[in-house]
C-alpha cells in the first residue's frame, strides 16, 4: 500500500516543484541612445504663430508625439546641423513606419523673434522638409515657450553681420500627452535618432 501511495504522490510533488519555479523573465526593453527626461517637468503650454499667420497652440498637438527644437534662422552652423540630423532621422523612421510617423509632429521654435518673423521661420523649416513646422511669435510668447522647455537663451553682442544667440541644443521628444520622453541623440547622427523613435513611438 505504501509503495502504491509513493508511486501516486511522487509525480504530484514533481509537478508542484515545476510550478514553483520562476517564470522566464521578460526581455529587457532596449535602452535608448538619447537622454531620458521622464519626470523632468520639461514642456508646457504655448501660443505661437505659423508661416501663414495662424495661431498655433500646444493643445493642437494633443494625441500626437512631438519633437521640439529651439533655435534661430540666423544660426551659422549648430542649428542647421542639429535640424538636419533630427529630420533625417525622422525621415528614416518614416520610411519604415509611415503610419506611426504621421503621429509625430516635428516643431522648430525660434528663440530670436526680433529677426525671425513667422514667414521667415516657416520658410527656413520647409528647407529641411515640409513636415517640420516652424513657429515664431512675440518676444513674450517665445519666452513662455522657451521657459516651459527650460531652454537656456542669451543674446550675443552686436557685430558685423548681426548678433548671435547662445542657446541650449536639444530635440525634445514628447509623448501624446505632451510629457517629456527623451532628448534625442542628435550628436550620434540620424540613424540613432531613427532608432530611438522606433523604441519610443507606438
Amino acid at each position: 500500500m505504501t509503495k502504491q501511495i509513493a508511486i501516486f504522490i511522487l509525480p504530484l510533488l514533481a509537478a508542484v516543484t515545476a510550478c514553483q519555479q520562476s517564470a522566464p523573465s521578460a526581455p529587457a526593453a532596449a535602452a535608448i541612445e538619447g537622454t531620458a527626461l521622464d519626470g523632468s517637468g520639461i514642456g508646457g503650454p504655448f501660443t505661437l504663430t505659423d508661416k501663414d499667420g495662424k495661431t498655433v497652440t500646444s493643445d493642437q498637438f494633443k494625441g500626437k508625439y512631438r519633437i521640439v527644437y529651439f533655435g534661430y534662422t540666423f544660426c551659422p552652423d549648430a542649428c542647421p546641423t542639429d535640424l538636419g540630423r533630427m529630420m533625417q532621422g525622422y525621415l528614416k523612421f518614416a520610411e519604415q513606419h509611415r503610419d506611426l510617423a504621421d503621429q509625430v509632429q516635428p516643431i522648430f521654435i525660434t528663440i530670436d523673434p526680433a529677426r525671425d518673423t513667422p514667414a521667415r521661420v516657416g520658410q527656413y523649416a520647409a528647407n529641411f522638409t515640409p513636415r517640420l513646422l516652424g513657429l515664431s511669435g512675440s518676444q513674450q510668447q517665445v519666452d513662455v515657450a522657451s521657459n516651459a522647455f527650460k531652454v537656456s537663451v542669451s543674446r550675443g553682442e552686436d557685430r558685423p553681420g548681426g548678433y548671435l544667440m547662445e542657446h541650449s541644443r536639444f530635440a525634445y521628444l514628447m509623448d501624446r500627452d505632451g510629457k517629456p520622453l527623451e532628448a534625442l541623440p542628435l550628436d550620434k547622427g540620424p540613424d540613432a535618432v531613427a532608432a530611438d523613435l522606433v523604441r519610443q513611438v507606438h
